[in-house]
């Protein structure tokens, strides 16, 4: 805790940053949010060019524009507007006629109409915002006994200050992702920052509830060394569970199938974040509100 005011300055510069980047490239949204069709292809044997995949979707002189995004070694993304059936398998037709019947095959066709998307991105946005809301009135209640020297429910509001922290680090990283990789957030993408949400508030009420307990057996010393002592008794902890969670995430992120490899990545950006802010930024802001009011 004596060097708060480093941490913080880190903090706050990774959050400037990523908002910051959020406001000039935003996120590159899927067909969750945006509406259209997804089909996802494998070839068994050779997959053909980027270009190639593109002039065999031309021919079919589809509605808007469309995409195809390799993935992996032999995989294919296809993204397009139009969202009928009848395209769906005429498109599949097509390219196994072009490709061969035992080169191709289709893993997985999805399809969402605008007004969908727009409903639930809609949806998504509500979902975090009384995410949030619910969070900060639990901490208030839990630590609402305890009102010297900082009062309960700014526990609660500091809890929302690093959850800011966690949440704004992925979507900066995923604007860049966007940006010059072409990578699209959907509805996993928000599962995962409702689980950052919930994985970081929960390592930081652990770190506070620590003080609560210590601030009745140690009144004495000083706020600032208390909650230092609070942070070191349970570092240990909140590493070891930071830890194990990550090595899980990375399996997933490079083992699992292309559907799951980026909401793996965006919780692995999250609950490192988190175990950061429950410790450099939670815990000395604190502090510093309490050194403010003595001011």
């Amino acid at each position: 805790m004596g060097k708060r005011v480093l941490w913080l300055s880190i903090a706050a510069a990774i959050t400037v940053i990523s908002f910051i980047l959020f406001l000039i490239w935003g996120l590159n949204l899927g067909i969750d949010f945006t509406g259209g069709s997804l089909l996802e292809l494998k070839f068994l044997k050779e997959r053909p060019t980027v270009s190639t995949l593109q002039d065999a979707v031309r021919e079919l002189k589809l509605e808007g524009d469309f995409l195809v995004q390799p993935t992996g070694e032999q995989g294919a993304l296809l993204r397009f507007q139009q969202t009928d059936e009848a395209t769906h398998q005429k498109l599949v037709s097509q390219l196994q006629d072009k490709f061969g019947k035992d080169n191709l095959r289709e893993e997985r066709y999805e399809s969402i109409g605008p007004s969908i998307g727009k409903e639930l991105k809609t949806k998504a946005i509500y979902a975090i915002i009384l995410a949030l809301i619910a969070i900060v009135a639990y901490v208030a209640w839990a630590f609402r006994k305890v009102s010297w020297p900082v009062a309960s429910w700014k526990y609660g509001l500091v809890a929302i200050i690093a959850l800011i922290h966690d949440i704004l680090l992925p979507i900066g990283v995923f604007a860049v992702l966007g940006k010059y990789w072409g990578i699209e957030i959907g509805l996993p993408f928000v599962a995962a920052l409702l689980t950052i949400l919930g994985y970081s508030v929960n390592d930081t009420i652990v770190v506070f509830d620590r003080v609560r307990e210590n601030l009745g057996r140690l009144s004495k010393i000083e706020f600032a060394d208390l909650v230092n002592r609070s942070v070191n008794e349970t570092l240990a902890r909140s590493l070891n569970t930071t830890i194990t969670t990550l090595l899980a995430l990375v399996a997933v992120a490079f083992l699992g199938g292309e559907s799951v490899r980026y909401f793996a990545i965006a919780l692995i950006i999250g609950i490192a974040s988190g175990a950061y802010s429950s410790i450099f930024i939670a815990s000395p802001l604190l502090i510093v509100w309490q050194e403010w009011k003595n001011k």
